[in-house]
């Protein structure tokens, strides 16, 4: 047995023939300490994995869950390189598991089968689909179970498990195996659907979908296929706010203007995060009232050709501001001070969200962070209209489908997430869906554990 990442050798203990691979050299010895019998090799598993002649029939672990801002180098390089390779396809945006389950499985022997944790993003993340396409084109079988109770109750990441049986096979399916909780068993439990690549690939390569019934799976696309239905990114267009690069320099409170004597038409009024995005629009009134609690909601807003007072240069110059021209951004633009793409939106939408993404108008002419997503309609519904469409069940479940979950029970909506959500201006579901999609929502939510111990959404 192999394992690719053997940590501690909690794994290797349980089998008398194993070896393991460590880049910890600390972890290695304490592996050697616990299991003397096992074979370990110190080092990077993707060099090894390049280089062995070694095969296996068995592997199994625990790949560390390093995402792609972190999972960097030529560490990563070494990785993409091997996986790309024997046919898998990655881009830098992958994080570290994904790549460990390609590079394992071509160590295995004829008929070889692995069994790995992997993190409950297999079921949504893009860098997900070329691992499952390369497995589904190698094993005989391929099943993932999903588990929605925590295997690791101390960590915000939900897991699933991976199996895969018979290398050198090809399957045109996988297996989803649906659980509430797992506990210790001598094999794999039965899968609930065989879901069709083909079905897979029509949902954008998800299996999160396939949680749901199949009659309200069915349901969701007959309403997509309707003339009264659309998504999202042919109604609007959804992009990010403004990246500041030091958001307390240049959020201002209006205590804090007033005593820098920063005039008014350097300031713009700003949706600093999510927490802003109450009832259906932002007004004056919403404006006013930041302004009276003093909330830090007021952008500094300057443009290369702005000719710059001496109360501003001053605040540019103290030593706040010479912390904040040091940060990358600042660095990376010229003048540092001018903040790009700031634009005023038709609404904003949640980036994240506790119980459903809100879309907010934007009467008050604001401006926003990338803490939100701005929202400029394409002219084919008005605002009401949309918002109308966007506040129906139907919507609601659409968001957990086409969303993710980010942890603590949080939905989080990338912009090309959100531009595949659908909306129907139909005004009532057909009466024997009404239960149905309730229940179907309630069931998404309760796998992102909403209303469990939900964190707090970030201020930025």
């Amino acid at each position: 047995m192999l394992d690719p990442a053997c940590g501690d050798g909690r794994f290797l203990v349980a089998h008398s023939n194993s070896v393991g691979v460590e880049h910890d050299g600390d972890a290695a010895a304490i592996v050697h300490a616990r299991a003397p019998g096992c074979l370990i090799h110190e080092g990077d598993f993707f060099s090894w994995a390049a280089e062995t002649r070694e095969r296996f029939q068995c592997a199994a672990g625990n790949p560390p869950f390093i995402r792609y801002q972190r999972f960097t180098g030529e560490v990563r390089n070494r990785a993409i390189r091997l996986c790309a390779r024997h046919g898998a396809t990655f881009t830098s945006l992958t994080s570290s598991w994904a790549p460990f389950i390609v590079a394992t499985a071509t160590l295995l022997e004829p008929n070889g089968r692995m069994a790995f944790v992997v993190p409950a993003e297999i079921g949504h993340a893009p860098y997900a689909q070329p691992v499952l396409k390369y497995l589904a084109r190698h094993f005989d079988l391929v099943q993932v179970i999903a588990v929605r109770q925590k295997l690791f109750p101390g960590l915000s990441e939900d897991c699933w498990l991976l199996y895969c049986a018979g290398w050198g096979g090809r399957t045109e399916t996988i297996a989803l195996s649906i659980l509430d909780s797992f506990t210790f068993q001598e094999s794999p439990p039965e899968p609930n659907v065989c879901v069709a690549l083909q079905d897979w690939q029509r949902w954008g390569g998800r299996l999160r979908p396939f949680l749901l019934s199949s009659s309200l799976r069915s349901f969701y696309w007959e309403i997509s296929e309707s003339p009264q239905s659309h998504r999202f990114r042919e109604l609007a267009r959804v992009g990010i706010g403004y990246v500041t690069g030091a958001n307390e320099f240049f959020h201002l409170r209006p205590s804090d203007a007033e005593r820098l004597g920063v005039p008014e038409r350097f300031l713009r009024a700003c949706v600093r995060n999510g927490r802003c995005l109450t009832g259906r629009a932002i007004t004056q009134a919403t404006v006013d009232k930041w302004r009276r609690s003093d909330d830090p909601m007021l952008l500094l807003r300057l443009t290369n050709a702005d000719p710059i007072p001496k109360a501003v240069r001053d605040y540019l110059d103290s030593a706040a501001g010479q912390q904040a021209r040091e940060t990358y951004k600042c660095r990376s633009r010229k003048p540092w001070y001018a903040v790009p793409d700031v634009t005023v939106p038709d609404a904003f939408l949640s980036y994240m969200s506790g119980e459903t993404a809100a879309l907010v108008a934007n009467r008050a002419k604001c401006v926003a962070t990338n803490s939100v997503h701005v929202v400029r309609l394409s002219g084919v519904w008005n605002l009401s209209e949309l918002q109308d469409a966007w506040e129906q069940p139907f919507t609601e479940l659409s968001c957990e489908l086409e969303g993710h979950p980010l942890g603590g029970g949080v939905l989080k909506l990338e912009p090309r997430e959100a531009g595949q959500v659908l909306l129907s201006r139909a005004k009532t579901l057909r009466h024997e869906m009404v239960a149905e999609v309730a229940e179907g929502l309630e069931t998404m939510r309760r796998w992102r554990h909403y209303g469990q111990n939900a964190r707090s959404l970030p201020m930025d």
